[in-house]
This record gives C-alpha cells, sequence and structure tokens, in this order.
C-alpha cells in the first residue's frame, strides 16, 4: 500500500510568522476575547480557535494554568479540562455536524507542540471529502467561513462550558 501524507503548506505562514511574546493561552484569559478569538474562558479552562486552522470550526481547548504536563495540573484543573474536552467535543458535533473529529493533545516539541510551555488540545471537525487539491495545488486553504463569523458563531454557545448544560 502507497504511503499518503497530508499537506498543508499555508502552516508556512505560521512558522514564519513573528512569535508573539508572552503565552497566547495566558493572555486569551485575561485579553481581548474578540481579537484573541476566544471562544469561553471558565475557572480552569479557555476555549479559542486557532488562528491557523487544519479545518473549519478548529478549536483550542487549554488549562488556565501555565502548564506544560498534565502532570502538573491540580486534580480539579485536570477535571475541568477533560470535562471541557468532552462538552467542546459535544457542541462542535451539535454545531456543525462533522462527520468525525481529529482531537490531540502534543507534549513537547518534539511531539510538535507549537507552544510546549501551555499543554492545549486541537479539536478539529472533519468532514468527508474536506481535503482536497486546493491545499496541494493551489496553497490555498478552503474554509467555508471567515474566522472572525465562526467566532461570534461559537462564542454563544461556548459560554456553555461555565455553565452544567450543554
Amino acid at each position: 500500500m502507497a504511503q499518503r501524507a497530508l499537506w498543508a503548506p499555508w502552516r508556512m505562514a505560521y512558522i514564519g510568522a513573528p512569535k508573539a511574546s508572552g503565552c497566547i493561552f495566558c493572555s486569551a484569559a485575561t485579553g481581548d476575547r474578540q481579537a484573541g478569538l476566544v471562544l469561553a474562558v471558565t475557572e480552569h479552562v479557555v476555549a479559542m480557535l486557532n488562528r491557523y486552522p487544519y479545518a473549519n470550526a478548529h478549536v483550542m481547548l487549554a488549562p488556565r494554568v501555565h502548564a506544560a504536563d498534565l502532570s502538573a495540573l491540580e486534580p480539579d484543573a485536570h477535571g475541568a479540562l477533560s470535562e471541557g474536552l468532552r462538552r467542546s467535543i459535544a457542541l462542535l458535533q451539535r454545531t456543525f455536524s462533522p462527520d468525525g473529529m481529529n482531537v490531540g493533545l502534543n507534549l513537547g516539541a518534539a511531539a510538535g507542540a507549537g507552544f510546549a510551555d501551555h499543554l492545549h488540545w486541537h479539536l478539529v471537525p472533519r468532514w468527508n471529502g474536506d481535503t482536497n487539491f486546493m491545499g496541494v495545488v493551489g496553497n490555498t486553504r478552503v474554509l467555508p467561513e471567515d474566522l472572525s463569523q465562526t467566532a461570534e458563531r461559537l462564542r454563544p454557545i461556548f459560554e456553555r462550558l461555565a455553565t452544567d448544560a450543554t
């Protein structure tokens, strides 16, 4: 069987861009929610859109505490992050009806973490046929909605992370 490769050439814009000072997850919890594409902030969790998404509604979920590893989290923060992950997946499924979902946690730079000092989950909704020639041949992302529109659509839904109802 031939090996398959998934190409994401637009990621060079992220790789080559100047890096912001400080931690994007720590500043997201207290900064401008609209500019930071922040969807929700709870006592222990921050949810935000990825500025360089692999697919529409690519959400990142991080603990509010600045930690590089799950073992550094207090039990309450770890539990809240796990529950936030479960609920975020349900919210994305209900809102966008994806055919599947990639959920990943890269611990450490060697594992691919772009922000290795602050652990975070990636939730990437996927649809059958959502990868096409545009990313490879046209060096173009195909997102059906602008990031700011996706953020506005998801913010009221993700505010449910701070409540008991999903």
